[in-house]
């Protein structure tokens, strides 16, 4: 099942070491088939607060994504963007393509007794 990593970054002034951090990034990922489909970008919110930009990475499954976070590659840069940039990292399973909230709703009414 899909997973991705998604990190709400608060916003900081341009610095070498986060260039650094982006210009070899890439190359963590590419061994655990990770790719960017957010980086950044326009943000319109729509409710409460969202001070900063959004990242998220997509990988094959939830394994892959704590092996890339894990990796002494990706352990070599991480404090370039820690030291610099505030925020939350999270690594989450992505749901399949036939998922379904009404289904979801059912089992948890019935798993509660609602």
């Amino acid at each position: 099942m899909t997973a991705y990593a998604l990190a709400h970054l608060r916003k900081a002034p341009v610095h070498a070491d986060v260039l650094e951090y982006l210009e070899r990034i890439q190359s963590t990922l590419t061994p655990f088939e990770g790719r960017f489909i957010v980086h950044g970008g326009i943000i319109d919110v729509l409710e409460g607060d969202w001070p900063g930009d959004v990242v998220i990475i997509e990988f094959p499954d939830l394994a892959k994504a704590r092996s890339w976070y894990r990796s002494g590659a990706y352990q070599e840069i991480k404090t370039l963007r820690t030291r610099h940039l505030a925020g939350e990292v999270i690594l989450v399973a992505g749901v399949g393509a036939d998922h379904s909230s009404s289904q979801m709703a059912a089992g948890l009414r019935q798993a509660h007794g609602l």
